[in-house]
């Protein structure tokens, strides 16, 4: 099963229930060389689900000090292809390794 690490809105049980049609458990872990930016969100689908006019983004610095905390999930493969639907085309999903050294799927900013 795919591990996909959340620092944002997918954490949130009423996004991951519209999501998934369920709510996931998962375990903390951080993301190391990234730090934390806000996106606004203008698609009135994400607007709905979320709730949230800004969502946090991650871009890379190269710096393996800077650390994004968040949560890792076990999700299904259906799952995955539900979180890449719910994320808005800024997002770019790639495979990375956690502080916890588990890989795991993020979606970091795509003008990376």
């Amino acid at each position: 099963m795919p591990l996909l690490f959340s620092y944002g809105t997918l954490r949130n049980p009423a996004v991951q229930v519209a999501n998934f049609g369920r709510r996931l458990t998962g375990r903390d872990d951080a993301l190391p060389g990234y730090a934390v930016r806000m996106l606004e969100i203008t698609d009135p689908d994400v607007l709905a689900v979320s709730g949230e006019t800004h969502h946090p983004i991650v871009v890379a610095t190269g710096d393996d000090a800077d650390r994004v905390p968040g949560t890792v999930f076990e999700i299904t493969d259906d799952e995955l292809v539900a979180a890449d639907e719910y994320e808005v085309d800024d997002y770019h999903r790639v495979l990375l390794p956690m502080a916890s050294g588990e890989r795991a799927w993020v979606y970091v900013s795509a003008d990376a």
